[in-house]
């Protein structure tokens, strides 16, 4: 089953550039079937809860910062993505 995850990281600065690729750096390991063509937005593809993907994130945002995980339901609809966002969309939402 896939999964949303988005996020906003609040605080600008140096700080900024090391959270975000931590964040990204640890999705794209834990989770190695994963989508990413939008910023701080990932579908990746899970058999953990929504809840448990949130938990194993928490230790990258701060207390300001923004963090939605979401389990999608299959259906989806987009437009103006490359052939290889289509298909990987279509094979695993």
């Amino acid at each position: 089953m896939s999964c949303f995850i988005g996020y906003d990281l609040n605080r600008e600065g140096a700080n900024y550039s090391k959270k975000d690729a931590a964040l990204r750096q640890h999705i794209k390991e834990k989770y190695p079937t994963y989508w990413a063509h939008l910023d701080s937005t990932f579908i990746v593809v899970t058999n953990l809860t929504a809840e448990q993907v949130r938990d194993d994130l928490l230790a990258f945002v701060d207390d300001n910062d923004e963090l939605l995980v979401a389990k999608l339901t299959g259906e989806g609809a987009w437009h103006g993505f490359d052939e290889s966002g289509h298909k990987w969309l279509k094979a695993n939402l």
